[in-house]
């Protein structure tokens, strides 16, 4: 099905902008501030290793995609989605992917030691529960019913 046919259909989540948009966008901007006037926000000493945890939790979301991949769905959120996908770190939290782009972001941070992003990153969680993970919620419930009701019931949002 092509992407017009499923939007005329609503076979879609409709969210507001691609996630990783949402996420890059203030990153980047937060990172263009820290070259205007670097504020730390970690003793020097701890911001690589705190980054790199942080980044290598963030491979969270390469596994959430995995189980998109086996499940024979889209990742995309503005594709319509063909399967729901209940297994792997889905078992935990119901956005995995986001969670992982999460920490992905804070990693960046910590790693350049800088404290314009994390002020951006309420910005950035609003963006996301409200332009996508509400939106993706309702039309996970209308797509697939009681099925989806009960991964929510059963999996936290988050963690």
């Amino acid at each position: 099905m092509s992407a017009p046919v499923a939007r005329e259909r609503g076979d879609t989540a409709g969210v507001v902008a691609p996630p990783p948009l949402i996420y890059l966008v203030p990153l980047a901007v937060g990172l263009l501030l820290d070259r205007w006037r670097a504020v730390p926000i970690l003793p020097e000493r701890l911001a690589a290793p705190l980054g790199i945890a942080a980044l290598l939790l963030g491979l969270i979301a390469l596994a959430a995609l995995r189980q998109f991949l086996r499940a024979g769905t889209r990742p995309e959120p503005w594709k319509p989605t063909t399967a729901l996908v209940t297994d792997g770190p889905y078992r935990f939290t119901r956005n995995p992917m986001y969670l992982g782009f999460t920490f992905v972001y804070l990693g960046i941070t910590c790693w350049v030691n800088t404290v314009w992003p994390v002020a951006l990153l309420p910005l950035v969680l609003l963006a996301m529960h409200h332009g996508v993970i509400r939106r993706e919620e309702a039309y996970l419930e209308r797509k697939f019913g009681e099925e989806y009701r009960a991964f929510r019931r059963r999996v936290r949002r988050w963690l």
